[in-house]
C-alpha cells in the first residue's frame, strides 16, 4: 500500500504542475486535495498554488463564477491570506444591493458561498447577508438535491465546511468524490489509501490506549468519574489525525483523560476542601506532597505524576523544555478548576463577564494548545509555547467556543446540580432574559469567538500559523463537531457518537 502511496504521490504532483496554466484548475485541485485529506503530502505544492492563485487575481481579475470565487476566497483565508469581502459585490444586484436571485439555481456556487463566508472576521457585517441569503435558499432546497450533494448541504447546515474536523470531512468526501462526474482516479485512489493506513494506526493506537485508561480508571476507584476513553480518541483525532503526529495524538489523550478524572472530581464529587488540598499538592508537584490530599484522590495524585514523568521521557532531549510549559498550563487549569468550585461552594453569582472571564479557561481548551504542541514536530518552536502560554486572544476565543456550546447543550438536557451557574443563566440573571433570549445571545457570542479566530489566523506571524491551526483552530473544530452548535454533549452522552466511531475507526474507507 505504500508503495502504491508514494507512486500515486507523483501522479498528482504532476497534476499540481498542469494546473499552474489555471487559477480556476489550481482552485479546484488545492480544494479538492484537502478535502480528500492528503493536503499533507503536498504542503509545498499548494502553498505556490495559493501564492499564484492570490497574484492572478490581482493582475486579471476575479472569476465570475461564484463557486470558484468563494472557494478562492475560503481556501486564501484559510491559509491565511487576507481577501477582501467585497470579490463578491459582483454577485449582488445593482438596484437592491441583495444577492441576486439568480445564484438559486445553482447549488453547489449557493454551498460555496456560504461556506466561504463562514471565514468571516468580526466586523464583516456584509458576509452575515451571505450566509443568511445562502442558508435560506439551501434550507428550501435541499430536499430536492440528488447525493452527493444532498448530503454535503446537509452537513454544511449543521457544520460549516471551514468548521468540521479534517478526518471526519475526509471519511464523507472521499464516498462522495467519486460519484462526481469530474473526480481523478489517481487522487481517488491515494485518499483511500492514504484513509486507510492511517485508520489502521489508529485502530492499534486505540487499542493500547483503552487499556492504558482500564488500568489507570481501575487504580484510582472514582466511580462518579466519566468513562470515556474512546470519546477522547475521538476528539484527539478531529485535532491531529496524521501519521506523523502519531506522538501527539498519544501525549493529548493521556493528558486529556487526566484532566477528565479531575475536572469530574471537583465538578462532581469533592468538598471545597479536597480541591484545595488536591490543588495545594498540584501546585508543588511532589510525590511527598501526597499527604496533604484526600485518601480516596491519592492514587490520581501520584499517577499523575509519574504519568507526567512518562511523557516527558518520550521527548527527545532537544524539546524536553516542552514539558514544563504544559505543566505550567496543567497546573493554570487546576487553580481555575478550584476558582470555579469556590464559586459554587459559596453561591456565587457572577456578572456575566466575570463568568466567561474564569469558564473560558477552565473549559480546558486554553490548556490544551500546549498539549498538542507537545508531541508535534518543527512547527512546535519554543516560540509557538511562548506564544501559547501567554493566553492570546485565539486561544481565549477557543475556549469561548466549548464554553458556550457546553452550555447550549446543557440548557437542552439539563446540568450537574453541583456545577456553577452556566453562562445561560448568568446572562438571564443579568439582563432579565428568557431561556431563548439566554440561548439566541450565546449563539451569537459563539459565532463571534469563530470570527475571532479567523481574524486571529489572518494577522498572525506565518511563522506561527501552522501550530495554531493545530492548536486552536483544529482544537475548536473536534469541539464544534461533540456539541454540534450547542444540540448535544457527545463527551457526556456518548452514545450520539457511535456510528461516527465505526465509520472512523472500524470500517474500511470504502464502505463509510
Amino acid at each position: 500500500m505504500r508503495k502504491r502511496v508514494n507512486h500515486l504521490k507523483g501522479e498528482v504532483r504532476r497534476m499540481f504542475e498542469v494546473s499552474k496554466t489555471s487559477a480556476t484548475d489550481a482552485v479546484k485541485l488545492v480544494g479538492t486535495v484537502e478535502r480528500l485529506g492528503v493536503e499533507h503530502y503536498f504542503r509545498e505544492e499548494i502553498d505556490a498554488a495559493l501564492s499564484r492563485i492570490r497574484d492572478e487575481e490581482l493582475v486579471f481579475g476575479s472569476s465570475d463564477d461564484l463557486r470558484i470565487v468563494a472557494l478562492r476566497f475560503r481556501l486564501l483565508r484559510q491559509h491565511g491570506i487576507w481577501v477582501p469581502a467585497d470579490v463578491f459585490d459582483k454577485f449582488r444586484d445593482d438596484g437592491t444591493g441583495a444577492f441576486s436571485v439568480n445564484l438559486c439555481s445553482s447549488p453547489r456556487a449557493l454551498l460555496s458561498l456560504y461556506n466561504a463566508a463562514h471565514m468571516a472576521t468580526p466586523e464583516e457585517t456584509a458576509l452575515d447577508e451571505a450566509i443568511a441569503f445562502a442558508r435560506r435558499h439551501l434550507e428550501a432546497m435541499k430536499s430536492e438535491l440528488r447525493s452527493p450533494l444532498a448530503e454535503q448541504v446537509s452537513r454544511a447546515l449543521d457544520i460549516p465546511l471551514p468548521r468540521i474536523g479534517r478526518r471526519l470531512e475526509t471519511m464523507y468526501y472521499v464516498a462522495e468524490y467519486e460519484q462526481e462526474e469530474e473526480h481523478d482516479a489517481a487522487l481517488l485512489e491515494l485518499a483511500r489509501l492514504d484513509f486507510e493506513l492511517v485508520r489502521l494506526l489508529h485502530l492499534k493506537e486505540l487499542s493500547e490506549l483503552c487499556l492504558w485508561w482500564r488500568n489507570l480508571y481501575n487504580d484510582c476507584k472514582l466511580s462518579y468519574a466519566r468513562d470515556r476513553m474512546v470519546e477522547i480518541y475521538f476528539w484527539a483525532c478531529g485535532v491531529v489525525h496524521e501519521e506523523e503526529n502519531s506522538r501527539a495524538r498519544i501525549l493529548f489523550v493521556k493528558i486529556f483523560a487526566f484532566t477528565s478524572l479531575i475536572d469530574d472530581t471537583y465538578d462532581v464529587h469533592a468538598t471545597l476542601e479536597d480541591c484545595q488540598k488536591f490543588n495545594e499538592a498540584i501546585q508543588r508537584w511532589d510525590e511527598g506532597a501526597e499527604s496533604i490530599v484526600p485518601e480516596y484522590l491519592r492514587t490520581l495524585y501520584l499517577r499523575t505524576i509519574k504519568g507526567f514523568k512518562e511523557f516527558e521521557d518520550m521527548l527527545e532531549s532537544s524539546v524536553v523544555y516542552r514539558m514544563s510549559y504544559v505543566k505550567r498550563a496543567y497546573k493554570m487549569d487546576i487553580e481555575y478548576y478550584l476558582k470555579e468550585a469556590t464559586w459554587s461552594n459559596q453561591r456565587y453569582k457572577p456578572s456575566f463577564k466575570e463568568h466567561v472571564d474564569l469558564t473560558s479557561v477552565s473549559s480546558g481548551l486554553p490548556m490544551l494548545v500546549p498539549v498538542v504542541l507537545m508531541g508535534l514536530g518543527h512547527v512546535a518552536t519554543k516560540e509557538a509555547f511562548e506564544w501559547a502560554l501567554s493566553m492570546p486572544d485565539v486561544a481565549l476565543a477557543s475556549g469561548e467556543v466549548g464554553r458556550f456550546l457546553n452550555d447550549l447543550a446543557s440548557y437542552k438536557l439539563g446540568k450537574n446540580k453541583k456545577d456553577v451557574s452556566s453562562t445561560l443563566e448568568c446572562y438571564m440573571e443579568e439582563h432579565g432574559a428568557t431561556g431563548e433570549e439566554a440561548f439566541a445571545a450565546v449563539t451569537r457570542m459563539s459565532e463571534l469567538a469563530w470570527r475571532r479566530i479567523n481574524q486571529a489566523c489572518l494577522e498572525m506571524d506565518p511563522a506561527l500559523l501552522r501550530a495554531a491551526q493545530f492548536a486552536v483552530v483544529d482544537l475548536t473544530r473536534s469541539v464544534e463537531f461533540i456539541y454540534l452548535g450547542g444540540k448535544r454533549d457527545a463527551y457526556t452522552f456518548g452514545g450520539s457518537l457511535k456510528d461516527h466511531v465505526t465509520s472512523l475507526f472500524l470500517k474500511p474507507v470504502s464502505t463509510v
